[in-house]
């Protein structure tokens, strides 16, 4: 079992060093409505999965999602943008972690730590806008590093 292990490890290894772009992922597929994500950051990809597209928008819902910190968050800030049709149609940023402004159980955590959640999120929207959009997010820290990025693929035909 350890030799198999090993060779997995080792194909994995190539397989990220023969590849110029990190893979797809799915966060959910149902009925009309689709979610992909990709890593923008060149370096490092990271895990995310929820239980249930449709509680998305209308419910609280569990979120998975796991990444190996490359560097240290102090403070950390996200930014994300609405993309249709290659344009920016909206922008969004927040400070998530600094001095008063903790409102994540990560916040303060060292560069190599793994980070995992597990739990409820809630985004407090009503709906997810109808149409083939991307969000692109992208967390920073303190350095103005980034700690994550990714590109959000969003294909919602659900009628409201």
């Amino acid at each position: 079992m350890k030799t198999s292990n090993a060779l997995l490890f080792i194909l994995v290894l190539l397989y990220i060093n023969a590849s110029t772009e990190w893979p797809t992922h799915t966060v959910c597929k149902e009925d009309n409505l689709e979610i992909y994500y990709k890593s923008c950051d060149p370096q490092q990809d990271f895990a995310l999965s929820i239980d249930h597209c449709s509680d998305i928008a209308t419910h609280t819902f569990n979120v998975r999602a796991a990444i190996v910190l490359r560097h240290s968050i102090k403070e950390l800030y996200v930014k994300l943008d609405m993309i249709v049709n290659g344009k920016t149609v909206l922008t969004y940023s927040e400070t998530l972690c600094g001095p008063g402004h903790s409102k994540l159980i990560f916040c303060g955590k060292k560069k190599g730590e793994h980070l995992y959640y597990e739990g409820p999120v809630t985004l407090g929207i009503k709906e997810i806008p109808q149409g083939d959009y991307t969000l692109s997010a992208k967390l920073t820290n303190q350095d103005h590093v980034t700690v994550a990025c990714a590109d959000f693929t969003v294909k919602n035909y659900l009628d409201y």
